[in-house]
């Protein structure tokens, strides 16, 4: 049985709880498991852009509180049972990384979260830790309201990536 096979053929509430390891908006989640069955792997892909792209401003920061910090792997496992796995690898980038960037990378969480109210978002996935603090920084001085919509950006792809691994046999 193929994996799009399998998702298709989950209950409402099975399907539900899967999306939401891809992306933490309930209503988004929710849309997905009514959408099915899905006729392709595409056809999947295209529905979870169309309901991003539904989303706004309160979802997008719903999404943001189900991710760990950008270097924060110590508490994925902890925090992020369901996800842990995926976020993990998703900050392999982090590996090697010396001190000095990971305490950069803590500081600016910092900076970003005082500045924005919610947590830096970047799909880690193929990023270096030095690459990461770097998109951080330039963020920052981002004006709110084009931030948050960067964010919603990364996490649409972090969506697509997650929705990939799902059906991944």
């Amino acid at each position: 049985m193929s994996r799009l096979a399998w998702l298709n053929g989950l209950s409402a509430e099975e399907a539900r709880a899967e999306f939401l390891r891809c992306c933490g908006v309930r209503t988004w989640a929710e849309a997905m498991a009514r959408a099915r069955p899905f006729a392709s792997d595409a056809a999947l892909y295209q529905q979870a852009d169309a309901h991003w792209a539904a989303t706004g401003p309160a979802e997008w920061r719903e999404a943001m509180e189900h991710h760990p910090r950008i270097g924060d792997v110590s508490r994925l496992r902890e925090k992020y049972k369901a996800t842990g796995a995926w976020s993990e690898q998703e900050q392999r980038g982090m590996q090697g990384a010396g001190e000095d960037v990971i305490q950069a990378l803590a500081d600016g969480n910092r900076d970003y979260e005082a500045r924005f109210g919610f947590i830096f978002l970047v799909c880690a996935t193929g990023k270096s830790a030095g690459e990461m603090l770097g998109l951080l920084r330039a963020r920052l001085d981002n004006p709110p309201e084009q931030e948050l919509r960067i964010a919603a950006g990364e996490q649409a792809k972090i969506t697509r990536i997650r929705l990939e691994k799902l059906l991944a046999p």
